[in-house]
Order: C-alpha cells, then sequence, then structure tokens
C-alpha cells in the first residue's frame, strides 16, 4: 500500500483536550456508527481543520480509522498539510480510472488511512451521484472502524446532503456569531431531510466568558487566546488558532 506524510502541527494543551472529548463522545454513537460526516453550513467555518484532527485522534487511540477527502470544489488537504505523492484519488475511483486499492493511503498516523483528492472540478455532481461513491464508502466501513468524511459545505449545493445520505450520521461544524441561527436550523434540516442523524454540533470560535470552565483553563488563555464552545450532543470546546478551513 501506497504511504503518505501529512505534516500535522500540534495544538495547544485544551485545544487537544476539547478535540478528544469529542473522540470519546463519538466512541459512544455506537458500533453501527462508523461512517461519519463533517460538514458546515458555510464555507470557512472549520470543519476540515475538526474532520483531520478527530481522525487522527481515533487513529492513534488505536481504531483502524480513514480519512475521505470528499470536498472535490475546493479541498485544502494537500496545501494545508504538505501532502506530497499522490497520483491516483477519489476523483480517479469515481471516474473508473483507479480502483480501491489504488486510492486508499497509508499515512505516518498510526492506524491512520486516507482517501484524497488530487484534481479540484467546477461540478463533480455528477460524480458524486456514481454508485461508485456509495460503494466505497460502504467498502472502507467494512474494513476500518471509522470512516470520517470531510464534505463539501451544504449552503447552495447539494454535494454535502447527498453525501451526508450515504453515511450513518454528521457533526456539524458552525462558526459562534458568524452564522446565522437560520442557516444552522437549514442545515439540521438538510441532514434531517436525506435521513442522516446529527451526531452533534462543534461551535467554533466561542469565547469563554464565565464560571468554572473559565477559571480552570485560565491559565492557558492568556497564552493562546479565545477558546471555542460547545459539543451539541456531548461536550466539547476548540482552539481560536487551531480552527481554519
Amino acid at each position: 500500500m501506497k504511504k503518505l506524510n501529512l505534516k500535522i502541527k500540534d495544538m495547544p494543551y485544551a485545544a487537544e483536550e476539547a478535540l478528544n472529548r469529542l473522540r470519546v463522545n463519538i466512541k459512544f454513537c455506537g458500533k453501527n456508527t462508523k461512517k461519519i460526516v463533517i460538514t458546515s453550513s458555510v464555507p470557512n467555518e472549520g470543519k476540515s481543520t475538526v474532520s483531520v484532527r478527530l481522525w487522527k485522534l481515533l487513529s492513534e487511540a488505536g481504531f483502524p480509522t480513514v480519512l475521505v477527502d470528499v470536498d472535490l470544489r475546493k479541498s485544502e488537504l494537500q496545501k494545508k498539510y504538505q501532502v506530497e505523492g499522490i497520483k491516483e484519488g477519489l476523483n480517479h475511483f469515481l471516474s473508473g480510472l483507479a480502483e480501491y486499492e489504488d486510492v486508499v493511503y497509508e499515512t505516518n498516523i498510526p492506524n491512520g488511512h486516507i482517501v484524497p483528492v488530487t484534481t479540484l472540478l467546477e461540478n463533480p455532481s455528477a460524480l458524486l451521484e456514481d454508485p461508485r461513491l456509495g460503494e466505497l464508502l460502504d467498502r472502507l466501513a467494512e474494513d476500518y472502524r471509522y470512516v470520517i468524511i470531510d464534505t463539501p459545505p451544504l449552503d447552495n449545493i447539494s454535494d454535502g446532503a447527498l453525501i451526508a445520505s450515504m453515511s450513518d450520521g454528521a457533526v456539524l461544524v458552525v462558526r459562534c456569531g458568524e452564522t446565522s441561527k437560520a442557516l444552522v436550523r437549514q442545515s439540521l434540516q438538510q441532514l434531517d431531510r436525506v435521513g442522516c442523524p446529527v451526531l452533534g454540533t462543534v461551535l467554533n470560535r466561542a469565547e469563554i466568558r464565565s464560571g468554572a470552565y473559565k477559571k480552570y483553563y485560565g491559565r492557558y488563555g492568556k497564552k493562546y487566546g479565545d477558546y471555542y464552545g460547545a459539543y451539541y450532543g456531548g461536550n466539547t470546546t476548540e482552539k481560536k488558532a487551531g480552527i481554519k478551513e
């Protein structure tokens, strides 16, 4: 199996702990929850960072986990994590130009594999509607404990909802103070319409202002700045510097 190296920088302690709680919450979703979509309402809410970090933590915890990059319009994985050596990816598989073994890569993360994107497309809807995508996700779910799926936002294209319909559940990333309640409500309704259970919502870039939580993390706040806020259906926070699309 071909191998890729991802250069993933360390995160501040508080951020790592926040994502660890997200990882634990995912574990309690049950053994039948394997294909998990990470999505958002609009771009630049942090869904790709959450996808990669959750994939990494699950893998390092001993769970065979594969990250599937399905954002064929605006994938930033290669550039952001300095991934080199990708020859065939999801777009090749969906086009029938590559097989399963050609597009699943081992990585430098223990137990972590990835299905990357190689070429961005202006209109990938026809490819995403091909039965090969569902077949790929089903086979990955047989081979791995978790399949983390980084999708396009749900805003004005059907790609994200289509992919969510093939999954066992979704985590919606919401940028605090930027994404309107109406947009969040619309995204939740979209997921409901396609029959995708919402496992939780990561509230991103939420400043902790008071209470025991602030007291506990106060010593980190001086060094790293504001924190991220809550996990609907569990508990998590995220560090401001660590969440960028």
